[in-house]
């Protein structure tokens, strides 16, 4: 595989990786509690730190995800206290990012909006060492969340009150949600795109919905789908040379309609057999 000589693909393929496993991790979490566009907000928000980081000459990545946690608190904040429909908080993030990020990289010396393409769509040229050592670490965080609090999360994400009754920290985890989302942005920014990244965290969880029907089986089939196009979809921009972003996602929709075909029989069956099931049960009450 000639791909693995340029020392810019190893880092992509990398790259790739971190964002296979850490997008539907948390993203199934966010479909469980119906906060599917979640990660639109956040990328949006993001820019503002992208741009930042040209201004202050500083990484792009670590001020994307200073940024992007500091909306996604301010957003759970908002939604836990009721001042304002989830809905608003979004779509101030929305078009208050995306402004913001506007804004500042024209501040910004030689700044301009071409400035962001790489950012706002994915471009595996724009990796740097630099760059997969800080979504290496941001990564870890995001897997040791989704992982080792994965019970603590999955009531919150099905019944806040009842997470609440069991003495659970609720207000704690929904905040430890959104700020995982937002770490989960910024990892995925130069492989998907930050306009994108909410495909990777939605798309590979609703194609493992169709065949699987446990929480668990779910989250892990979501993260091999979600790896396996990731890292497709990064070998492809090298040798096809087309957009990585694109690319990932669209792969991503055509598994979703594959798992989508396959589903339809198989829910078939699963309803045949549990008719055949009641029907034998009640024979066998009528008999007794």
């Amino acid at each position: 595989m000639d791909l693995l000589d340029y020392a810019f693909m190893q880092r992509a393929l990398i790259a790739a990786a971190l964002v296979g496993i850490t997008a539907p991790a948390i993203g199934t979490y966010l479909v469980q509690r119906r906060q599917a566009v979640m990660g639109d907000g956040l990328g949006h928000i993001a820019m503002t730190g992208v741009a930042l980081g040209f201004l202050l000459n500083t990484s792009p990545v670590w001020m994307a995800t200073l940024v992007a946690v500091v909306g996604a608190v301010g957003m759970e904040l908002i939604r836990s206290r009721g001042r304002t429909s989830g809905d608003v908080a979004l779509a101030m993030l929305f078009y208050g990012g995306l402004a913001g990020g506007v804004m500042i990289i024209n501040l910004a010396p030689g700044g301009s909006t071409t400035n962001l393409l790489s950012s706002m769509f994915g471009s595996i040229t724009t990796v740097s060492d630099e760059d997969v050592l800080a979504m290496a670490v941001l990564a870890v965080f995001v897997i040791a969340v989704t992982i080792g609090l994965r019970r603590h999360l999955f009531a919150v994400c099905q019944d806040e009150e009842f997470a609440r009754v069991t003495g659970l920290p609720v207000r704690f985890l929904n905040l430890l949600i959104a700020v995982t989302a937002a770490i989960t942005v910024t990892v995925a920014m130069r492989i998907v795109g930050l306009l994108l990244v909410s495909a990777m965290m939605v798309i590979p969880v609703a194609a493992a919905q169709r065949l699987t029907r446990s929480f668990a089986a779910t989250l892990g089939l979501a993260v091999a789908i979600s790896l396996t196009v990731s890292l497709t979809g990064t070998a492809a921009t090298y040798y096809i040379d087309v957009p990585s972003g694109a690319t990932i996602v669209l792969l991503a929709i055509g598994v979703f309609m594959v798992m989508t075909a396959l589903s339809t029989p198989l829910a078939r069956r699963r309803a045949d057999a549990a008719r055949t099931a009641e029907a034998v049960c009640t024979r066998d009450d009528v008999k007794v």
